[in-house]
């Protein structure tokens, strides 16, 4: 974000950070195949930054664990995402970190859907829309600027 501009949200409400799964001999053994669940595809978004606060979606509750959903066996993920206030000018930007996050993490099996929460954003339909329009998201992602943006947001914050 720009020194100049001014924030949409400046305080947001931060919450704290879940702790870090536990990991079982099994599923550690690169030889058992175990199937992907909620809480792997949580961690691997719980940590995006906001492209606006020096915080992840996870302290600002943009994503949880609870509004993430698996069918391993039909090859699916569903993730909702919550805006921290219902006019958030950068929703589509975090829907579309979350997806190209997604789009990289996991096999190319699955089909991702990523979306508003239902009722917590003013242009949810529009936003949703453009989310899971392939064409537009490729497009959105050939734009050099926005994949930088992007990028920014799925790096890893130094502290």
């Amino acid at each position: 974000m720009s020194a100049g501009s001014r924030l949409e949200n400046a305080n947001p409400v931060i919450f704290q950070r879940s702790g870090e799964r536990l990991l079982t001999a099994s599923e550690e053994d690169e030889d058992v195949q175990d199937p992907i669940d909620d809480r792997e595809i949580f961690d691997l978004i719980r940590s995006i930054n906001d492209p606006e606060h020096p915080l992840s979606l996870e302290e600002l509750n943009v994503v949880e664990q609870i509004r993430v959903q698996v069918a391993d066996e039909q090859n699916s993920v569903s993730v909702e995402f919550t805006p921290t206030i219902p006019h958030c000018s950068m929703a589509t930007l975090i829907g579309l970190s979350i997806k190209v996050k997604l789009l990289r993490s996991l096999p190319d099996r699955f089909k991702i859907d990523v979306h508003i929460t239902p009722g917590t954003h003013a242009s949810e339909e529009a936003v949703n829309k453009q989310l899971a329009d392939k064409e537009r998201v490729a497009a959105a992602l050939e734009n050099s600027s926005l994949l930088e943006v992007v990028n920014q947001c799925l790096s890893a914050r130094t502290v």
